[in-house]
């Protein structure tokens, strides 16, 4: 190499510069961890780790989900709606408060039966799908038909119940 001539970067060290140089979009879109946490929660520790690493990275949070618990939640993130909830018969007919989503500007209602008809309503002990019902997400079919809703989407994840709906 003679000497006033430029060093040619090599192709690792363009690569390195280009990531650099470019603000790097990450798109964080877990569902919830059973039991534990919900899938806003996994989305905000995610980018609270990933911006301690990379704090100039554009975070883009969309939280998922299975059409199990955390649906509602999911979906009113994503479409700006509104929770709303129901008293309503639980998986062994007692008294529960179910939340359902409320989607005002399209008319829909978004019920999971998980709410009403859902395992984390019962000890374990109480599991038993031979006696367990969905009368609770019938209830809260008619309270969102009450509320003007012209669509319905009902996410039948985490069911306590094998009785055919």
């Amino acid at each position: 190499m003679c000497a006033g001539q430029a060093v040619k970067p090599g192709r690792d060290e363009n690569i390195r510069y280009r990531i650099w140089r470019t603000t790097m979009k990450i798109v964080i879109a877990p569902d919830s961890f059973k039991d534990s946490l919900s899938a806003q929660a996994v989305a905000d520790a995610i980018a609270s780790g990933l911006a301690e690493v990379w704090p100039h990275a554009e975070l883009i949070k969309c939280p998922m989900a299975d059409g199990g618990e955390g649906t509602i939640e999911a979906l009113l993130a994503a479409c700006n709606g509104e929770l709303m909830s129901a008293r309503v018969n639980g998986p062994l007919g007692q008294p529960v408060e179910a939340q359902w989503g409320w989607l005002a500007e399209s008319r829909t209602a978004i019920i999971e039966m998980a709410m009403a008809s859902g395992l984390q309503l019962l000890t374990l002990e109480q599991r038993d799908a031979c006696v367990t019902s969905t009368a609770g997400t019938g209830q809260l079919i008619l309270a969102a038909l009450d509320a003007g809703a012209r669509r319905i989407i009902l996410a039948i994840g985490g069911s306590a119940t094998n009785d055919g709906g």
